[in-house]
Order: C-alpha cells, then sequence, then structure tokens
C-alpha cells in the first residue's frame, strides 16, 4: 500500500527515492539543498537556512574586505609630477593618484560594495536557464531603497547636535542623483511601456551603455570640464604649491604637523617636540601618536570606511590606531587648544539648543602691583534666552586676601549679550614672594530653572599667575644642556628670570670652549642682556658653524655671571651646548620614522605578502591583542573559519592587485549564489515570496556593511560625501550593471533561440515605480536641508529637531517601501 511518498510493506514504511529529493522547497535552489532533507521538521530547516544565511553574509563581509584591498591597491597608484622651485637643481616632485577619485567611486568602489547584489542577479539569471526571476532584481531594488532611505537617516542623525556636514562636490551629486532617478524609470519605463513583459536587446544594451555615461559626466564635473568652475580648493593649492613666508609657522600653530598625510621629517620633528611635552611618554608611544594624526591628516575613501566598519564587525585588524587610555588622554589634549588644561571628558556641546559659557583664555600672567584687571567671559550657540553662571575664585599657591580678593558671584547675560567682564583684584604686599597661582571656576547655578538653555565650554577653568614684581628677581638658564645639529646655523639658548620682575637688570654672559672651539666650530664670545622692567625671558643666539665633516659630539659651555640691578644669579648659571653631527642626530629621527612607518603599515587596507594576511586571519585584533576587547575575540571566534579559508585568496601586493581583485570577485560570486539559495529556501519555508524575501532579508543583509562604513564617514569626514554622496551613484550602478550584463545576456541568448526573454513587470514594476516616486521626495528632503535655515543649511548633522525630524521621514519612506510592496506581492493592492 502506497501513501504519498512511501510504501508500507510488512508492516513498515519505506521511502519512494523520488520522495528523497522532491519535497517542499527542495526545488528552490540552484545549488543547495546538497543532502536530503525529508526527514527534517521544517521549523528546524528554517531555522538552520536563516543562521546559514546569516553567516555567509559575513562570509561575504570578509571576502569583500579583501576585494577592496585588491581595489584600493589598483586605485593607490600615482605619477609623478615635477613642479618648479627657488632651487634650479631640485625640482619639487610630488605623486598625484592617476585614477580620478570620480572615476574609482563609479567604477571598481561602487562595484566592490555592489558586488553581491550584481553577482547575485546575473547568477539567478544564468541559473534559471536565462529566464528571469525575482531574487536578483527585487535585491537590486531593495537594496537600492535601504541605501537611499535607512542610510541616508543615520547618516543624518548620528552628526552630534549643531555641527553642520555638507556635500562639497555637490555637482557630481546632483548627476549621480538625477542618474539614480533616471535609472529606475527607465527600467519602469521598459518593463511597462516600451516592450511590456518583455526586455529586448536594445533595451538591454542601453541599461548598460548608461553606465559608461554616467562615469564619463561625473569625470568631467568632477574636472569642472563643463559649467561653472567651483570655487578654488585651498587644500590642493597648498599640496601643489610652495608655502609663502610665515605659512609654515602658521600650520605649527594650528597642529597641522602632516600636509595631506605624508610622513615627512619636518613635520615628524615639530611632532615629537610636542609629545615630549608629555612626561612618561616612550619612543613607541610617540609613533603610535605620530601614525594616528597621520591617518586622521589623510583623504579617505568610502572603501576605506567600508574595509573599517567590516573588521569591527567581524574583530579583524583596524584601519585606525587603538590608542591606550594614557595615549588617548595625550591624543586628546594635543587636539584641544594649545593653552588650555586637559580637564577631562566635558559634556558634549550643543549650541543650537543651550548658551554656551566659558572663558575667553585658559590662563593669564599679571603683575602683583596691576590692582584690579578684567577677565572677559564668552558666550557662544544660543543668543535669545538669560544665561546665569557662577564665577568663584579657588587657591593654589596664592592665598585668598593675602594675594587676591576672594570672588563669588552670580554673572547674567542678557538675550543678545555675547561677552562680559568682572573684575579680579590682586594684593599688592610689597614683600618679595615666589610667583604665585589662583583660578576662576565656573559652575552652573544649583536652580533647575537657571540651568535650563545654558552649558559650560571647553574653557570653564582659568589660571590666574601673579607675577610678583617686589624683586628684581633671579637670573638662570632654563636647562642645564641644549642639543643642536650642526647645520642648524644659530643656536638659540633662552634664559629666564623667576622670582621677581621688578626694574630693569642686566647679566653678563660668556662662552668657555671644551671640545668645541670658538671660531672653528662654534662664534663665541661674550655679551650682556639686558631685561627691562616686567621682562621674564630673553635668549642668546650662537652661530654654529658648519664644516661639512664628519666629527664625534662637540660641546662648549656658556656662562651667566656679574648681574647687576640688584638681580641675583638662579641655581642653573652655566648650560652646556652639544653640536652632533647630523648623521648622529638623524639616528632618533630615523628611528621614529621606522616606527611610525610600521605602525601605518600594520593599518593599511590591504596585504603585500601572504604571511601578513595569513597573520591577520590567525589572530583577533591583526595581532594587536593588547587593545583587543572582548566582543573583539567573540567576533574573532564566530568569523575565524571564514578568515582562514579567505586568506589564501592571492593577496592584493601580487601583480598590481589584479590577481586578487578576480579572485576575490570570483569568490564573491560563489558565496552569492550560496545566498540566494539560502534566501529562496527560508523565504519558500516560512511563507515568504522571493520578492519580499529580496527587499528584506537579502537586501539588509547586503547593505549593514555599507551603513556602518556611512555613519564612521558621517562622523569622521569633514564633508558629507563618503558618507551619502555616493549612495546615488551605488544605486545607479546597481541597475545599469546589476540587471544591464545579465539582462543583456539573456536577451541575446533568447535571440539565438527564436525566443522572447520575459520579464513579468508585476510586482518589480510596482517596487520600482514605488521606489521612484519615493526617491524623489527623499532627494528632494536633501536638497531642502543644504537650503533652508531650518535645518541648518546643511545636509547631515544641523539643530536636534531638524535632524530627527528628517531621520524619521526617511525611515518612514523606507517602511513605506516595503510595507506597500509586500501587499502587492501578496495581491493586496
Amino acid at each position: 500500500m502506497a501513501t504519498g511518498g512511501s510504501t508500507w510493506i510488512n508492516g513498515s514504511e519505506y521511502l519512494e527515492s523520488d520522495s528523497l529529493y522532491n519535497y517542499r522547497c527542495a526545488n528552490r535552489g540552484l545549488l543547495l539543498p546538497i543532502i536530503s532533507e525529508y526527514t527534517w521538521p521544517e521549523s528546524m530547516r528554517a531555522a538552520l537556512y536563516l543562521i546559514g544565511l546569516l553567516y555567509c553574509f559575513l562570509g561575504v563581509a570578509i571576502i569583500a574586505d579583501i576585494f577592496m584591498g585588491a581595489i584600493e591597491k589598483i586605485t593607490s597608484k600615482t605619477k609623478k609630477v615635477y613642479l618648479t622651485t627657488s632651487s634650479k637643481d631640485e625640482p619639487e616632485v610630488i605623486e598625484v593618484r592617476i585614477w580620478s577619485d570620480a572615476v574609482a567611486n563609479l567604477t571598481l568602489m561602487a562595484l566592490g560594495s555592489s558586488a553581491p547584489e550584481i553577482l547575485l542577479s546575473c547568477i539567478e539569471v544564468i541559473g534559471n536557464n536565462f529566464e528571469s526571476g525575482d531574487m536578483g532584481p527585487g535585491t537590486i531594488v531593495g537594496s537600492a531603497a535601504f541605501n537611499l532611505f535607512v542610510i541616508s537617516a543615520v547618516c543624518v542623525m548620528c552628526i552630534p547636535d549643531g555641527e553642520i556636514k555638507r556635500i562639497k562636490d555637490i555637482k557630481v551629486f546632483a548627476i549621480t542623483s538625477v542618474f539614480s532617478v533616471m535609472a529606475y524609470l527607465w527600467l519602469l519605463i521598459m518593463l511597462v511601456a516600451v516592450s511590456e513583459n518583455e526586455v529586448n536587446i536594445w533595451e538591454a544594451a542601453l541599461t548598460l551603455a548608461m553606465f559608461p555615461l554616467l562615469v564619463l559626466l561625473a569625470w568631467l564635473a568632477e574636472k569642472n570640464i563643463c559649467g561653472v568652475p567651483s570655487k578654488t580648493d585651498t587644500s590642493k593649492q597648498m599640496e601643489l604649491g610652495s608655502f609663502e613666508p610665515g605659512e609654515s609657522d602658521k600650520l605649527v600653530k594650528d597642529r597641522q604637523y602632516f600636509r595631506n598625510g605624508h610622513l615627512d621629517r619636518d613635520g615628524l620633528v615639530r611632532f615629537i617636540k610636542e609629545v615630549k611635552k608629555y612626561p612618561g611618554l616612550t619612543d613607541e608611544d610617540a609613533a603610535v601618536l605620530a601614525a594616528s594624526k597621520l591617518v586622521e591628516s589623510q583623504p579617505h575613501s568610502r572603501m576605506w570606511y567600508r574595509v573599517g566598519a567590516v573588521r569591527n564587525m567581524t574583530g579583524g585588524r583596524k584601519t585606525q590606531p587603538q590608542l591606550s587610555m594614557k595615549l588617548k588622554e595625550v591624543y586628546n589634549a594635543m587636539n584641544e587648544h594649545p593653552d588650555a588644561p586637559t580637564l577631562g571628558e566635558l559634556p558634549p556641546v550643543k549650541p543650537f539648543e543651550n548658551a554656551v559659557l566659558d572663558f575667553h583664555a585658559a590662563s593669564c600672567a599679571v603683575m602683583e602691583n596691576i590692582g584690579t584687571f578684567k577677565v572677559e567671559l564668552c558666550r557662544t550657540g544660543r543668543t535669545d534666552n538669560v544665561a546665569r553662571v557662577r564665577i568663584e575664585t579657588i587657591e593654589g599657591t596664592a592665598t585668598e586676601a593675602q594675594d587676591y580678593i576672594k570672588i563669588n558671584k552670580v554673572v547674567t547675560f542678557e538675550p543678545g549679550e555675547v561677552s562680559h567682564s568682572i573684575e579680579v583684584e590682586i594684593i599688592n604686599d610689597n614683600q618679595w614672594e615666589p610667583d604665585e597661582e589662583f583660578y576662576l571656576r565656573m559652575a552652573l547655578l544649583h536652580e533647575k530653572e537657571a540651568r535650563d538653555g545654558v552649558q559650560l565650554g571647553r574653557i570653564s577653568i582659568m589660571e590666574i599667575v601673579i607675577l610678583n614684581d617686589d624683586e628684581p628677581g633671579q637670573i638662570s638658564f632654563q636647562r642645564r644642556g641644549l642639543l643642536v645639529k650642526e647645520s642648524i646655523g644659530v643656536a638659540v639658548i633662552p634664559v629666564v628670570r623667576r622670582n621677581g620682575a621688578d626694574g630693569e637688570v642686566s647679566v653678563r654672559w660668556r662662552t668657555i670652549d671644551k671640545s668645541a672651539i670658538n671660531k672653528k666650530d662654534y662664534e663665541g664670545g661674550e655679551g650682556v642682556l639686558t631685561f627691562q622692567n616686567t621682562e621674564v625671558e630673553l635668549n642668546i643666539e650662537i652661530p654654529i658653524i658648519d664644516d661639512m665633516s664628519a666629527e664625534k659630539d662637540e660641546h662648549f659651555e656658556v656662562e651667566l655671571y656679574d648681574p647687576e640691578g640688584g638681580a641675583k644669579l638662579g641655581s642653573i648659571n652655566r648650560t652646556a651646548v652639544t653640536i652632533t653631527n647630523d648623521d648622529d642626530f638623524d639616528t632618533l629621527l630615523s628611528k621614529m620614522v621606522l616606527l611610525t612607518n610600521a605602525n601605518m603599515d600594520q593599518m593599511k587596507v590591504h596585504h603585500e605578502t601572504y604571511v601578513g594576511q595569513i597573520k591577520d586571519a590567525l589572530n583577533v585584533n591583526g595581532g594587536d591583542t593588547e587593545n583587543a576587547t572582548g566582543k573583539d575575540y567573540v567576533l574573532h571566534f564566530v568569523t575565524f573559519g571564514w578568515k582562514v579559508l579567505f586568506s589564501l585568496v592571492p593577496p592584493p601586493g601580487l601583480l598590481g592587485g589584479w590577481l586578487c581583485f578576480f579572485v576575490s570577485l570570483g569568490v564573491i560570486g560563489f558565496l552569492t549564489a550560496i545566498i540566494g539559495d539560502l534566501a529562496a529556501i527560508f523565504g519558500c519555508l516560512v511563507y515568504l515570496k522571493d520578492s519580499v524575501t529580496a527587499i528584506t532579508f537579502v537586501a539588509l543583509g547586503t547593505s549593514l556593511p555599507d551603513t556602518f562604513a556611512s555613519m564612521a564617514a558621517a562622523k569622521q569626514e569633514k564633508y558629507a560625501d563618503n558618507a551619502i554622496g555616493n549612495v546615488t551613484g551605488s544605486n545607479s550602478v546597481n541597475v545599469f550593471l546589476g540587471l544591464g550584463i545579465p539582462w543583456l545576456i539573456a536577451s541575446i541568448y533568447h535571440k539565438f533561440k527564436g525566443t522572447k526573454f520575459i520579464v513579468k513587470s508585476g510586482n518589480l514594476a510596482f517596487s520600482v515605480g514605488l521606489f521612484t516616486g519615493l526617491s524623489v521626495l527623499c532627494l528632494g528632503l536633501i536638497m531642502a536641508r543644504r537650503y533652508l535655515g531650518f535645518f541648518g543649511k546643511t545636509e547631515l548633522g544641523g539643530n536636534k529637531f531638524g535632524k530627527y525630524l528628517t531621520g524619521v521621514i526617511m525611515i518612514s519612506l523606507w517602511f513605506l517601501y516595503v510595507m506597500l510592496s509586500s501587499l502587492q506581492s501578496y495581491g493586496y493592492l
């Protein structure tokens, strides 16, 4: 007796052979299932396929990391450009990237981020006997919807309140936006109007041809070949031009140690001098900080952020330096105002919501006989409310009532008032005392209504140093020794006047030969330094003779003697000046260069050798276990199998990255085929149609790394281009390549077979039409944010209400798209 797919013989049930491979959802995949799942419960099968789908998404993200490394290797190729300089014999040489940013973003980089969607569509058509399916096109449109609506919303909202990020290359963004709308509009016209439910060869060819047209127009816009030239990019002038007099000093003041992210000797010397102000740091610590500053100053592509996002998701080697808590404090202090003390973590400033109050400077020095002087308080941010703050004095080495008059008062800023001053009184006791200091502290009032709408700024504590003027003071050198290069030209030796600054005093100085000889190694002699009333520091300048010969270190001494005007000599009245051969001096600098470059090499996106690639795969956080977190260990354990397997892919360092490019693309294609099968079978098991599975599970899985990458770019970049500027271009490429290539192949195949390539409009046309309409609304909102003061005239960030309102609207557009498309798939619309 036969029942269904089984036969009963003598009371025992025997399965028919066809039943082992003919059961529900068994025929939905191209490669899966590889074994019979006839006896498995459907709930267990659904759970396993969902887990497999999520795990394969991680695998695609990891192989895409290597794929991106190949792209970075290819697009980082440079050519040398020679510039004329004041020296006829030594022209300035700079390296310029061969690949245009617009071309790289729309070709290789877009392919890198969209490869799974594009390959899924191609594999589905080829594996389905050149017939159209629902999974590929659905993923293309669903991914575009998620990218435009959700990623844009996340980028708008993740910016701190009050900060703004605008799109810099607005012309390129405009072109890619127009093409992104035109791509889906053309897709809708092709499916409904031109040849309904059929795709001809010329239609598919035209779809594919729009891709090079998009790249060409974006390149023309980037080069300003067409249209009104954009404003001068001063950063590029700085890169190609020479410095004007005084400009290098400005760079030091602004903490721009490395120009355009390039490690140069002068910048490294300036950086090391700054780092050495912080005690307890080793050369290795300084090299890590230098690498951090280099990474911060370099321009980054969207690909760099995507690789960083994937490695954060998988516990891999980070693309940014991992700083210890101590180094983070130093790094943050170096990035703050150079005169401001490090006050620890402060709440984020909300200038659009609060009035921000702080002192005009972090410290000041006054003479003891000044009497009363004014300290200025500043107000930024919100100015339409009454802002009150308490100012009080805190003792240091100076004592209240003896050295200064205590202050404990409330200062009120009226609406529209942006500055206020308070008077501080210093007591002149006519007795000699060492220089002393006390502090002014700003604090919010205790009453809740007085604290609303008011916030302290960065400089909420101010140091006031009282310079004693009752004694002529003590004159001494600042330090006991000084090291200079033989080629320095002039050695500058500081002499300081402490514990008094009253009247005019002078001191004589003279040089004393040691191993360095006057007139042979340096221009010595003697002289007089005269300090005017209240002057506290002067310099002795001694020319150094560079004889261009290899010598051991030589030194001479400078002595202070015979002070006049009542001044006395301090404890350091003699200092040694050591002249070191440039080669010896460069040893430390060379060591720092090597250490910094080693740190930079560890953060490269790509690997040059198999050894480095395999080492990264085997070790958590790329081997940097000291900075690895618990999350890194868990993610590394989960993705360990994928990492080891994909470490066998040829590294990008071989054959200029092209070998890795094609091998990685093949691996992504194979994994994408598996993902397509997993998604189709899972959707079938939970009674979801392919079109719904595509716009939800598959679209989210392939777009999640881009979400984290865009969020990081939005927070770290100065402009919004790498955050949302590339979304429209990627959406265009998805259609032009993801549908143009497979549909062209299929239409040619059917032409030779004498049949028609049928693409049913149905749900696809509805989904495309719905997305096209909603995308126009979303892009219109982005442009409205750029020009309306309500949003802060910015694409990303702005005031709190405006940015969250924008985010809610954009995410609602995505939910509306998913809901209406799903309802139409099941025949409710």
